[in-house]
């Protein structure tokens, strides 16, 4: 079993910043991507970014040059760095992880999610 935990959420001004984190714990033996998605009241969810074990990273087109997502591999631990928040950028956000357990099992897990508001 594997659990993610997300924290960092919260409410911002438009133009703030905040930075959300992922703890991977569990029986894992590798993890190969970590992402963090994201779903607003009535849409669907969405990609926000991915990450690599190599950090290659991908990003939604509407948060390029805005957030940038790193890992800490030794930590089983990502991160989304938020900038120039916009209220369109308010969501539940969730961490996901993808991976292989130390029984050899594949798993691809979800956070409980956290918010994020971008309000005046």
């Amino acid at each position: 079993q594997v659990q993610l935990v997300e924290s960092g959420g919260g409410l911002v001004q438009p133009g703030g910043s905040l930075r959300l984190s992922c703890v991977a714990s569990g029986s894992i033996f590798r993890i190969a991507a970590m992402g963090w998605y994201r779903q607003a009241p009535g849409k669907e969810r969405e990609l926000v970014a991915t990450i690599t074990s190599g950090d290659f990273t991908n990003y939604v087109d509407s948060v390029k040059g805005r957030f940038t997502i790193s890992r800490n591999n030794a930590k089983n631990t990502v991160y989304l760095q938020m900038n120039s928040l916009e209220p369109e950028d308010t969501a539940v956000y969730y961490c996901n992880a993808k991976g292989s357990t130390i029984t050899s099992k594949a798993f691809d897990f979800w956070g409980l999610g956290t918010q994020v508001t971008v309000s005046s």
